[in-house]
């Protein structure tokens, strides 16, 4: 997902919020969702989104790691497996934060989406 910078006739970058793109179209649906929600639900949806890239970074750096054998001065010890457990939780996060390997983005789309629905169906039975 890009958003597109949008211009005003002298050239200059408008105060209006950007239009967002999903597979390098325009995404109307998406853009319609977040003037629906709140902002507390955008940045809820954000860091849920950015957690849940860094488990699945932290799954996927775990299983890359889980052959490795301690060497040099620590050698194989028990030591050495809880400081690479930990090790690969902080590049987890590292990663994901700095803008991760897409799937934020994605789950962010999906939240935003669904929580734009139950405004509007909690709307049309106020109605």
């Amino acid at each position: 997902m890009q958003v597109a910078p949008v211009n005003n006739r002298n050239g200059a970058a408008a105060a209006k919020a950007a239009m967002p793109t999903y597979g390098g179209h325009p995404d109307y649906d998406f853009a319609a969702a977040l003037d629906k929600v709140s902002p507390q639900v955008k940045a809820k949806a954000q860091t849920q989104a950015q957690n849940f890239e860094g488990m699945f970074l932290n799954s996927m750096f775990s299983e890359m790691t889980n052959g490795l054998k301690g060497e040099g001065p620590f050698g194989n010890t028990v030591g050495t497996g809880i400081w690479r457990s930990m090790q690969i939780e902080q590049y987890s996060k590292s990663f994901a934060k700095a803008g991760g390997i897409g799937i934020a983005k994605n789950v962010y789309r999906t939240l935003i989406m669904q929580q734009a629905k139950t405004v509007s169906q909690t709307q049309d039975k106020q109605a």
